[in-house]
């Protein structure tokens, strides 16, 4: 199967994040177009956002790559360094390990869509710097933390 019938892949809602950490996604909505396409090796998703909703809470990976394109709209690339206006053919890369939180914001009053495409590894600890959060994957599962280790 080469083509990928877009229309036809289910769209996700919301977000994975343990409750107190939700409502800044509400209004994100995904399809994942690598995984109706088969792709195991690293995952694309497009992703809509409507007017006030943000792609993630800021984060970092220690061992996935990422990568943004921006297709429609306008969003603010938020990183540990400042903001940058974001328009359709803009694009932004994360490379793994590099300690810069990052997320996409839309502070404006239509929707906004990009694709971003990101590695899969296996074992992953992804940061959250302005939250007492962590992603954690390893060889017990995938799971929510404090940064102390604690799950939520």
């Amino acid at each position: 199967m080469a083509k990928i019938e877009v229309g036809a892949v289910r769209e996700f809602s919301g977000s994975g994040y343990p409750a107190p950490f939700r409502d800044l996604v509400r209004g994100r909505h995904s399809k994942a177009l690598g995984d109706a396409g088969g792709l195991t090796q690293f995952g694309v998703k497009l992703v809509r956002l409507e007017p006030g909703a943000a792609s993630s809470q800021r984060h970092w990976h220690e061992a996935e790559d990422e990568f943004v394109y921006m297709l429609d709209g306008e969003l603010v690339l938020v990183e540990s360094n400042g903001e940058t206006r974001m328009v359709p053919g803009d694009a932004a890369a994360f490379p793994a390990g590099v300690a810069n939180g990052h997320h996409l914001v839309n502070r404006t009053d239509r929707d906004a869509t990009f694709l971003v495409v990101g590695t899969r590894a296996s074992r992953e600890r992804c940061h959250y710097p302005d939250l007492d959060l962590m992603f954690v994957a390893d060889d017990v599962g995938e799971r929510y933390t404090n940064r102390s280790g604690d799950a939520y």
